[in-house]
């Protein structure tokens, strides 16, 4: 089994903040820094980070929302649905995306990270994936129905490192216009993929939702498997 357990990332100033690292069985393997959706590192991202780590990753869920509040631990009620869009309306993405650096440096520094490091991120956490790797710290990215990535095409001509984005076919939150934008952005770059789910809506991925779809997430998992298999192994 992987072993799980709280520690400390320096942040890009003087101050740390923690993530939720999560151990392989074998004690070591390639890096990969998760990242959450609004609901903080909750009990389905410590769970995807240990599905990953058992995959053979030395995974790192960093704590998005440190600089509101430390460890954010929401569950999909409506009411911790709200005080989630609240954290989410009050952060600053640029600054966020800093941190995610700061955890693949963090990552990169461990004895136990043997190979490269890559970025995997859901929702909000897809857009701080792009945001991370248009900074130019992880070897690979992943983002899944990374919201508002259309807004912010300025970066994409700064990623030239592999990067694999999944899209929900009906998706109520990123409107098909602007998965079509994304696309669009990144035509002629070799190294970007996209695949979309059709049917499915926004956070197939999670469990612990009504939107989960199991088929799709299944999908989802093996095509980043493998992608992460591919670009974060020597």
């Amino acid at each position: 089994m992987s072993t799980a357990s709280w520690v400390s990332i320096s942040s890009s100033g003087e101050d740390t903040f923690s993530g939720y690292l999560a151990l392989p069985p074998a004690g070591h393997g390639p890096g990969l820094v998760l990242i959450q959706e609004i609901w903080g590192v909750n009990g389905h991202i410590r769970a995807v980070a240990e599905q990953y780590a058992l995959d053979g990753y030395v995974v790192l869920a960093p704590d998005i929302f440190w600089r509101q509040q430390t460890r954010v631990d929401l569950d999909y009620s409506e009411s911790d649905t709200a005080k989630a869009f609240e954290l989410l309306n009050n952060m600053d993405f640029a600054q966020s995306g800093e941190d995610v650096a700061a955890a693949v440096d963090h990552l990169r520094d461990m004895p136990e990270v043997s190979d490269k490091v890559g970025v995997l991120g859901f929702c909000m956490g897809g857009q701080l994936a792009y945001r991370a790797a248009a900074l130019g710290r992880p070897d690979a990215a992943v983002s899944y129905y990374g919201g508002g990535i259309q807004d912010h095409l300025e970066l994409a001509e700064q990623i030239k490192q592999p990067m694999l984005f999944h899209y929900a076919g009906n998706d109520q939150m990123i409107p098909a216009s602007a998965v079509a934008q994304v696309r669009k952005a990144f035509e002629g770059n070799e190294h970007a993929q996209f695949y979309e789910y059709e049917g499915v809506d926004h956070g197939f991925n999670c469990w612990g939702r009504p939107a989960y779809q199991q088929r799709a997430a299944a999908l989802a998992h093996g095509r980043t498997l493998m992608f992460l298999a591919q670009h974060l192994s020597d």
